[in-house]
């Protein structure tokens, strides 16, 4: 037993050494993080792919994290080097501003502020704008002849509705819906995962669901996308968030991520999402595809 304790304390000096070798240690490791819906898992592996393609460096994925706040924690605490995020949900969620409409007032805000309160720099987005939908089956949209969610109003104490934790409880989610339209729903509205979303509604298990504008299930369920005629929601281009110490480290990341900027459009994304949501391909083999389309 004192043979044993002794040979521990005879490693104990080594074991330092190596830990602080490791730790002076150039990191040539990235680690991109997503939130936990088809989307983010899209984004994140062309942002994973790409910097893989683009520099030497190494990419950890992190992905189906949940949520807004676990990933701009784990952003702000060197978790994660870098994530896809939306300029609305960064403007309302995280700055607490009180939605505009106006897309270029809201980048500026999050380019100037999230440096400053962060040390967190925004990239360039990818072209397209992922907006919260609210959907309906296209069969109600028919039955009650609506289009609106000004219209909708008229029926919402009658049906039942089915929402993500996050947008129940954000200012720029229910709350603040319900109160620029009116929004009563028959029992209050059900928590939900977000993968299981689309189901509930075709399984009418709930009659409205807060989705996204980009989800690619939209068209192939027959489902209707409710008109924000009062623009209660604010603009969400999607663009990659990134550590000002990692680019600071690794200033080959900023034209690799940058070379993506404006390759995303709206439709586009639109069939991404269904080819991993819907066709039920491998993100990985989608991404590939995709990057060889646009050269990249």
């Amino acid at each position: 037993m004192k043979f044993k304790n002794f040979f521990a304390w005879c490693l104990l000096p080594v074991a330092f050494m190596v830990a602080i070798v490791a730790c002076s240690q150039p990191s040539d490791r990235i680690v991109v993080g997503t939130k936990n819906f088809t989307e983010q898992l899209v984004l994140g592996e062309v942002l994973a792919q790409q910097i893989e393609n683009k520099t030497n460096l190494k990419v950890d994925r992190r992905f189906n994290l949940n949520g807004t706040f676990i990933c701009h924690e784990g952003i702000k605490s060197g978790e994660l080097d870098l994530y896809p995020e939306y300029t609305g949900t960064a403007y309302t969620a995280i700055l607490k501003k009180p939605a505009i409409g106006d897309a270029q007032k809201v980048f500026e805000a999050v380019r100037q502020d999230y440096p400053q309160q962060f040390k967190l720099e925004w990239l360039a987005p990818f072209g397209f704008s992922n907006s919260f939908a609210m959907i309906i089956r296209g069969d109600d949209a028919q039955k009650f002849n609506v289009q609106t969610l000004s219209e909708a109003s008229k029926y919402t104490p009658q049906w039942r509705a089915g929402f993500g934790f996050e947008f129940l409880n954000r200012e720029d989610g229910f709350p603040g819906l319900a109160q620029a339209y009116n929004l009563k729903f028959k029992e209050q509205p059900k928590v939900m995962d977000l993968g299981l979303l689309y189901k509930a509604l075709t399984e009418k298990q709930v009659d409205l669901v807060a989705g996204n504008s980009t989800d690619g299930l939209i068209p192939t369920l027959n489902l209707v996308v409710l008109k924000d005629d009062k623009q209660f929601f604010p603009p969400y281009e999607a663009a990659t968030i990134v550590r000002q110490e990692t680019l600071q480290k690794h200033p080959e990341l900023r034209p690799a991520i940058e070379g993506l900027a404006g390759k995303l459009t709206e439709e586009t994304m639109q069939q991404l999402n269904y080819r991993v949501d819907g066709k039920k391909e491998d993100v990985k083999q989608v991404v590939r595809e995709f990057l060889q389309s646009k050269s990249l």
